[in-house]
């Protein structure tokens, strides 16, 4: 594990990797409903997925990471990272002040920003993304900024957050800004979801969802929300007390809900363990029957939406991802183990780690078979 990981063929997409449901290989009726009720578009899905076996494959065919030895592959903790057009991969990593970028076979290209105060330079980056100008936006938590790089590197401009304190943020095309931030109020705190335009000014309360009381007993399953902007600059936004997903206009009007039948999953009794194990002693926990809906999902940019559920299939320690159609239709069903990061040109890119907790960038191929 000392060498550079370059382009690796080893192919995945054998049964690791490909669920297999019942339908004979045929493809089955959609048995769900679209109604439209006060403008917005409703999509019903029943427990089962249209499609039956071997509908969907990977193949790894790159691997960025180095243990040691050339530390312009060494990673420390890799916040989050974006893929440019030209499919090269521009990584932040939370522990340091600048930003690696690697091509689209994994060469390591260069690297930009350095630590401090001043223009051009970061305190601590949370997040990164690309805009419809071709700018790579840095999140500086530290300087309350978000700083603005061209591709290639060079500081282009900032801008001051002011009294705005992200605990997320993302950007669309237009550069308006979604903020999740933290509302401290015992026993009323809360999170909070706002859209901002591009001068910070507030556009509009998205979402609220109760934040834990330190007061009472804390439930370490408690959902939170997700939401990850569309290609047209649309929002889905999901919170997993149900099975339910809104997709809201650039306008931030709901313009249409994803529903899905299913049977909820208990949190097992190694489950609660486990968590015991990571939570400060003396801290009181409260443990719900059944896990949320869901745990987060991503999109792809051909609309498919990839919800990853609690569920287990039997074959290993994978989770069940449910992938819905850009329509909103339950299409399938499969087993993957690891998060989803980028879904980028039919390639799924991840940050997974090898036994010794060292970080990989990994990218599989995807193919699909309907």
């Amino acid at each position: 594990m000392k060498n550079k990981f370059k382009v690796i063929s080893t192919v995945l997409f054998l049964s690791a990797f490909i669920m297999v449901i019942s339908f004979g290989g045929q493809k089955a009726e959609w048995k769900g409903k679209i109604e439209v009720k006060n403008g917005i578009k409703i999509v019903k899905n029943p427990k089962m997925p249209i499609y039956g076996n071997e509908i969907f494959s990977i193949e790894e065919d790159l691997k960025i990471g180095e243990v040691e030895s050339d530390e312009n592959y060494m990673f420390s903790q890799i916040r989050n990272f974006v893929i440019d057009k030209n499919e090269n991969i521009y990584v932040a990593d939370v522990k340091e002040t600048y930003v690696k970028v690697f091509d689209k076979n994994g060469e390591f290209l260069k690297v930009f920003g350095k630590e401090g105060e001043g223009p051009g330079e970061i305190g601590r980056i949370s997040s990164i993304h690309i805009n419809a100008k071709n700018e790579l936006l840095v999140h500086d938590s530290r300087n309350r900024k978000i700083q603005y790089f061209s591709l290639e590197g060079k500081f282009v401009r900032s801008k001051n957050l002011g009294k705005i304190r992200p605990l997320r943020l993302y950007c669309d095309y237009n550069e308006n800004y979604y903020v999740t931030t933290a509302v401290i109020d015992p026993p009323n705190s809360r999170y909070v979801l706002l859209k901002y335009d591009n001068d910070l000014n507030l556009i509009a309360t998205i979402a609220k969802i109760p934040a834990p009381d330190p007061t009472k007993p804390f439930n370490p399953f408690m959902p939170f929300f997700y939401y990850q902007l569309m290609n047209d600059d649309c929002l889905l936004y999901g919170y997993p007390e149900s099975y339910e997903l809104h997709i809201f206009n650039p306008e931030g009007k709901i313009i249409k809900k994803i529903i899905r039948d299913y049977n909820p999953v208990p949190v097992s009794e190694a489950e609660k363990e486990e968590m015991r194990k990571d939570i400060r002693p003396g801290r009181k926990l409260e443990f719900p029957r059944y896990h949320s809906a869901f745990v987060y999902f991503k999109i792809d940019e051909e609309g498919r939406i990839f919800v990853q559920t609690w569920e287990k299939p039997e074959s290993g320690e994978e989770y069940c991802f449910d992938v819905f159609d850009s329509d909103g239709r339950y299409i399938a069903k499969i087993p993957l183990n690891f998060r989803l990061a980028v879904m980028k040109k039919s390639k799924i890119y991840t940050i997974e780690e090898d036994e010794d907790g060292y970080q990989y960038i990994k990218r599989y191929k995807v193919t699909w078979k309907y």
